[in-house]
């Protein structure tokens, strides 16, 4: 199904490919609301006091969009597929340099009035999942991408299956399979 401006999106993605730069800035305008929509749920897995917020990671991305070199946009999915796995990138770089920073940033700093606020919540080590994915790559670059637009871009099945020019059935199984391979490679 086509969502309205998807025809839209994709044609200007493909004029900014092309070196039409009012074509981006067009494009922002049509895909921040579901960018904003990626990063709040990004930083929803993010420990309490995370100091990256949903609008510059968003920012981030637009930054890191601009310096891609031409990339041969399929369509909107593909953009967003493109945007999460950015976003991934963003996260992990900055988790990497806070968890190896000179100032003790392995530790986290958690005040005892909000440690039960906290105690239930699954943490997601991004630096172990993207070890891992990144592992995962190594034996299924089909299933590590599968990973990356279900879990860190948001897509759908059906959404996810047309990214990658598979059936739904498939995206099932592989989805479920990756996520089992991920949690026992993370529990090592």
């Amino acid at each position: 199904m086509i969502t309205p401006g998807e025809n839209e999106v994709s044609q200007l993605l493909i004029n900014w490919r092309d070196g039409d730069k009012a074509a981006f800035d067009r494009l922002v305008g049509l895909v921040h609301h579901e960018l904003r929509r990626i990063a709040r749920r990004y930083m929803r897995r993010e420990r309490a006091g995370h100091t990256l917020e949903s609008a510059a990671l968003v920012n981030e991305a637009y930054l890191r969009l601009v310096e891609v070199s031409r990339i041969d946009w399929q369509n909107r999915a593909h953009f967003f597929a493109i945007a999460a796995k950015l976003m991934r990138r963003i996260l992990v770089d900055h988790a990497r340099s806070r968890k190896y920073s000179k100032r003790g940033g392995a530790q986290q700093m958690l005040a005892l009035s909000e440690a039960d606020r906290f105690a239930n919540k699954p943490d997601i080590d991004l630096v172990a999942l993207d070890d891992a994915l990144n592992a995962l790559a190594t034996i299924s670059e089909h299933q590590c991408r599968l990973v990356e637009l279900r879990f860190f871009g948001g897509l759908t099945i059906e959404e996810t299956a047309e990214v990658l020019g598979v059936s739904h059935t498939t995206v099932e199984k592989d989805w479920a399979l990756s996520r089992a391979w991920l949690r026992r490679e993370m529990q090592r």
